[in-house]
């Protein structure tokens, strides 16, 4: 049975994933909220759908923050049909950097913490009504660590678990939840990689899978399916096998190193007093 949507809530809205989910529901003429930190992207964004859109710009592991956010998209446009928690960061990692710490605990508040703090504040009132579907943007890459990635992959492999465990707990009731498994999508956050990225998709494409998969009530979703095919092909080796492929490509950049993104709330580098603190 297909579920239409009719209300949706976006985080991560001015990235390319989410640019391109919002500017796909504005054309079906959905009701959209846009959470974000790019403010002129947002902006370019709900001019295309004057009276439809609202924008936020809270950090997504800022409960309180949320929970305002929440509030006021419900009291204004009602209970939304389907949550998507798709802001996120990546950047590369060295645990012998004690620097790093930093930003392994940031990349696990934005992915991982700040898809809870988005999703709870609807959870009641969407439980209530009996309907409605939570999307969590899970990756590839949670399935398996990856050689100096670990604070991403260590993220998303929670992520994964976390909506497994919300999915059972949400059985009994008519809500759903969706995990979205891509490999490499073509954004800012890949932008920057040195190492190969079989079944490179854009945006675009993947959107539509999404929300394709969300009017069906898909629960798991790989993108594209036959990366997730190699996957699992890969996991079959024994481990000493799998780390030899993997130590042979280029690592993701850390921050502060050409070609990696930046990481919002992460202190500066040039800035030993922030970092301190």
């Amino acid at each position: 049975m297909n579920f239409t949507i009719d209300n949706l809530v976006i985080t991560g809205a001015c990235g390319g994933l989410g640019g391109a989910l919002a500017r796909q529901m504005l054309a079906r003429g959905a009701k959209v909220a846009l959470v974000g930190l790019n403010i002129e992207v947002l902006e370019a964004l709900a001019a295309a759908a004057p009276g439809r859109c609202a924008i936020y710009t809270p950090d997504v592991s800022d409960s309180a923050a949320m929970q305002a956010t929440a509030q006021d998209w419900m009291s204004r446009f009602g209970v939304p049909d389907a949550v998507i928690a798709n802001a996120g960061v990546a950047g590369g990692f060295d645990t012998a950097e004690a620097s790093d710490l930093t930003v392994f605990r940031r990349i696990l508040e934005i992915n991982l913490l700040g898809v809870a703090t988005t999703f709870q504040p609807f959870v009641a009132r969407m439980r209530s009504r009996d309907r409605g579907t939570l999307v969590g943007i899970a990756s590839l890459a949670g399935r398996r660590g990856l050689p100096g990635n670990g604070a991403y992959c260590a993220s998303k492999g929670g992520l994964i678990r976390y909506l497994q465990s919300l999915r059972a707990e949400l059985r009994p009731t008519g809500l759903r939840v969706c995990t979205v498994n891509p490999g490499y999508l073509r954004t800012a956050l890949t932008a920057g990689n040195r190492f190969a990225m079989p079944g490179l998709m854009a945006p675009e494409e993947a959107a539509s899978a999404i929300l394709r998969a969300i009017s069906r009530g898909t629960e798991e979703l790989v993108l594209p399916r036959r990366l997730g095919w190699m996957a699992s092909a890969l996991d079959l080796l024994p481990e000493r096998w799998h780390d030899a492929l993997l130590l042979r490509q280029p690592r993701k950049p850390r921050a502060g190193e050409p070609g990696s993104t930046a990481i919002p709330g992460l202190p500066s580098p040039a800035d030993p007093e922030s970092r301190a603190r």
